[in-house]
C-alpha cells in the first residue's frame, strides 16, 4: 500500500537582484551634490554649530534610505511580496523625507528661505497642516485600491507615479513638522499630537483591512508564488501588521523629538528675554 506524502506549496525564488535605474540614481546625485558642497561651505565659513555633523549624516541617512527604497532589492522583491512593497511606501513616505528635512536649518537653507516663504504664501490653504493629513491618507487608500496597486505593479509608468505621489506627499506631510523655517502648530505638543493622530486613525483603518481582509485583496500576488513560503493572504497580512508597527514608531518618536524641540526653544526664549530685562536694568541704574 503506497504512503501518502504531503504536498508543501513550491516557493518561488526571491529576486534579491538590485535596480540600476537612472532617474532615482540621478535623483540622488542631484540632491547629494547641491548639499554636500552646501554644507562644507557653511561650516568652513560659519563653524560647527552652523553646520553640525549630525546634520550631515541624517542627509547621508536619508539618501541611503532612498537607494534602499529604489534600487536595493527591496524594489526587486516588491514585485514578488506584498509586505516588501509596503516597506518600500513606508521608506519614501516617513524615513525618507523625515531624515532629508531633518538635515536642514535656516542657514544651510538661507539662499532657498525666502523662495520657500513665497511658495508658502502663494499656496495659502493649501500648505494647512489639514491638507497635508488627507493628502497622505487619500494616497495611501487610493494606491492600495487593488485596481490602482496591481496597475503600478504591472505598468512602469504607474509605478514611477506611484513612488513619485509618495515621496513629494511624504515630504509636505513631515515638513508641516519639523520645517526649519517656521512651527506651523501653535500651543505646544497639542497640535503635532492631533496632527499624527489623525493620520494614525486614517491609515490605521487600512492596515486593519489589510491584516484581518478574509481573502487576498490584490490578484497580482495571488496569480504569481509567493517567496519565501508565504501565502498572498499571509504576506498580506504581514504587510498590514508592518504598516501598523511603521507608524506606532515613527509618530511616537517624532512626537518625542517635537516635545523636546519645543521644550528647548521654550528654554531659549526665556533666556534671550531675561538676557534683554539685564540690559535694560543695566541701563536704568
Amino acid at each position: 500500500m503506497p504512503v501518502p506524502t504531503l504536498t508543501l506549496p513550491v516557493a518561488a525564488a526571491a529576486n534579491t537582484s538590485w535596480t540600476i535605474d537612472p532617474g532615482p540614481i540621478l535623483m540622488i546625485l542631484i540632491i547629494g551634490g547641491l548639499y554636500l558642497p552646501r554644507w562644507w561651505r557653511i561650516r568652513r565659513e560659519d563653524g560647527v554649530a552652523a553646520a553640525p555633523t549630525w546634520r550631515l549624516l541624517s542627509m547621508l541617512i536619508g539618501l541611503a534610505l532612498l537607494t534602499l527604497a529604489l534600487l536595493s532589492p527591496i524594489d526587486a522583491l516588491a514585485q514578488q511580496s506584498f509586505s516588501f512593497h509596503m516597506a518600500q511606501h513606508m521608506l519614501l513616505l516617513d524615513l525618507v523625507p523625515i531624515f532629508c528635512i531633518l538635515s536642514l536649518n535656516k542657514i544651510l537653507l538661507r539662499p532657498a528661505t525666502r523662495r520657500l516663504q513665497a511658495l508658502e504664501r502663494a499656496l495659502g490653504p493649501l500648505m494647512h497642516p489639514a491638507v497635508a493629513v488627507v493628502l497622505y491618507i487619500v494616497a495611501m487608500w487610493a494606491w492600495h485600491v487593488p485596481a490602482a496597486y496591481d496597475s503600478a505593479l504591472d505598468n512602469v509608468t504607474v509605478h514611477v507615479l506611484e513612488h513619485l505621489c509618495f515621496l513629494s506627499i511624504g515630504f509636505l506631510y513631515w515638513w508641516q513638522l519639523l520645517s526649519p523655517i517656521r512651527s506651523r502648530f501653535r500651543g505646544g505638543a497639542m497640535g503635532p499630537l492631533l496632527y499624527m493622530a489623525s493620520t494614525k486613525v486614517g491609515v490605521g483603518l487600512l492596515g486593519i483591512l489589510l491584516t484581518f481582509a478574509p481573502n487576498p485583496l490584490y490578484p497580482y500576488y495571488e496569480q504569481r508564488e509567493g517567496i519565501f513560503g508565504l501565502s498572498a493572504g499571509v504576506d498580506q497580512q504581514i504587510g498590514g501588521e508592518l504598516m501598523a508597527l511603521e507608524q506606532t514608531i515613527v509618530m511616537g518618536v517624532a512626537l518625542a523629538y517635537l516635545v523636546l524641540r519645543a521644550i528647548d526653544q521654550s528654554e531659549r526664549a526665556q533666556e534671550r528675554r531675561e538676557a534683554l530685562e539685564d540690559r535694560a536694568e543695566q541701563r536704568r541704574s
